[in-house]
This record gives structure tokens, C-alpha cells and sequence, in this order.
């Protein structure tokens, strides 16, 4: 798991963001089918469909994705995150967390999956460009230059947020999975978390800018498809159903 973590991280700083992200969901599929093998987990034929399609999706996200990084340096970096809207947007994301957790959590939190939900994804515009900003700050630190006591002091503030981000997630993750299905709220925890981490991502990196009207839509039909697949996998997980049993004559009784 760490290797794979340490993977995740790499892949941050080496492709766009609006990448990663969404070809993350790649773990569940390939899970399920090491499931079914080593575990000897049933895997039934939605799930085996949900597998087929978050494959087919992402092969249409890494056709479709920005070809080149918007953000290559540390100076870019700063730039990026002192931009005016970029500010105004964390100023948002901030309010609403302060109102989730301290208002409507504590009395809706239980009854309601999407508050957890909505705390966990909101959170991600914090951990993913941090994760990405650490990858460019770290490759100055080593450098001897005047910009490399400034990228050791940006590095450290972001390991802080992404410290802080990660320790509360885990907690409100840990909260819902007590509360509802772990199986829904995986699938929905998928789809709303890459969607407002694919936000933060746009405003801080603008990675879609040089992304066509024909690119733009294949990527929203990659990351659409991607969902369903996992949606079909987590879900119906459960259902004892096969394609042997589209065989099986109707049964009349009297």
C-alpha cells in the first residue's frame, strides 16, 4: 500500500491533475477481480460489466486528457496559488467546511450520507493540489539557490494542509462507514470527491486550457462511464445474479 501511495504521489507531479484523479477509481475494478480470484469473492456479471467499463472509461480519459502541465516550476507555483480567485475559492470551500462540521454534522451527519460525503470531497481541493504542489516545491529544495529556502518554507506549509486535510477525512470516513453501506458510499464518495478535486484543479492549475471542445467532452464521457463502472460495482456487488440465469426458462405456477 505505501508503494502505491508513494506512486499515487509521483503521478501527481509527473501528469495533470485532471488525470490522476479520475484513473484513482482504476483500484476498484482491478480489486474485484483479485477478489474473485484469490479470495474466491463472487463477482457477478454487473460487477464483471462495472470492471469492463471503468476500463473502457479510462482508456477514453488518457486518450482525451491535456497533453502538457500548466504548472512546471516553483515560481509558477506561487503564482497559481495567490491567484485572486483561487484565493476567493478556498475562502468558499472553507465556509462551507466550517458549516458542515459545526452546524449540520453534528445533527444531520448520522441521518444524511451526503454531509460525510460533502466534508470528505471539499477536503480534497485541499489534499490533491497540495499532494501536486509538494512534487514542484520538492524539486528546488535540494538546489543551491535563493529560491530554495522559499521552496523548503512553501514545501512545509503544504505538508501541514495536507497533514490537517488527510487526519480530518479520516475521521468523517470513518464516521460514515459506521453509519450507511460502505458499498454506497464508496460510489458516491468516487463521483463527488473527483468532481470537486477536478474543480480545485482547474481554478489553481488552469490544465484546461488547452483542452478542446472535442477533448473536454471526451473526457466528461470517460469520467461519466468510469462512475457508472463503479457505481455497477459497488453497489450491486450483493446481487446473486449471473448471466446463466438469463437462460433459465420462466417458471409458471399455478
Amino acid at each position: 500500500m505505501a508503494l502505491g501511495q508513494i506512486g499515487n504521489f509521483l503521478a501527481y507531479t509527473a501528469v495533470p491533475t485532471v488525470l490522476v484523479t479520475p484513473l484513482g477509481a482504476l483500484g476498484v475494478p482491478f480489486g474485484s477481480i483479485l477478489a474473485s480470484y484469490l479470495l474466491k469473492e463472487k463477482l457477478n456479471i454487473l460487477g464483471k460489466l462495472g470492471c469492463l467499463l471503468s476500463c473502457a472509461g479510462s482508456v477514453v480519459l488518457i486518450i482525451h486528457s491535456p497533453k502538457s502541465e500548466s504548472v512546471t516550476t516553483q515560481a509558477e507555483l506561487e503564482e497559481k496559488l495567490t491567484n485572486p480567485v483561487f484565493v476567493g475559492y478556498l475562502c468558499i470551500v472553507l465556509l462551507m467546511l466550517l458549516l458542515l462540521i459545526f452546524w449540520i454534522a453534528p445533527a444531520h451527519g448520522p441521518t444524511n450520507i451526503m454531509v460525510y460525503i460533502s466534508i470528505c470531497s471539499l477536503l480534497g481541493s485541499f489534499t490533491v493540489p497540495s499532494t501536486k504542489g509538494i512534487g514542484l516545491a520538492a524539486q528546488d529544495i535540494f538546489h543551491n539557490n535563493p529560491s530554495s529556502q522559499r521552496a523548503l518554507y512553501l514545501c512545509l506549509v503544504l505538508l501541514a494542509v495536507l497533514g490537517c486535510s488527510i487526519i480530518i477525512q479520516f475521521r468523517y470516513i470513518n464516521k460514515a462507514l459506521e453509519c450507511f453501506d460502505s458499498s454506497v458510499f464508496g460510489a458516491i464518495y468516487y463521483v463527488v470527491f473527483t468532481t470537486l478535486v477536478l474543480l480545485a484543479s482547474a481554478i489553481l492549475f488552469r490544465e484546461w486550457s488547452n483542452v478542446g471542445v472535442v477533448d473536454f467532452l471526451g473526457m466528461a464521457c470517460g469520467f461519466t462511464t468510469v462512475s457508472i463502472g463503479i457505481v455497477l460495482i459497488q453497489v450491486f456487488k450483493e446481487f446473486n445474479f449471473s448471466i446463466g440465469d438469463l437462460n433459465k426458462p420462466n417458471m409458471k405456477t399455478d
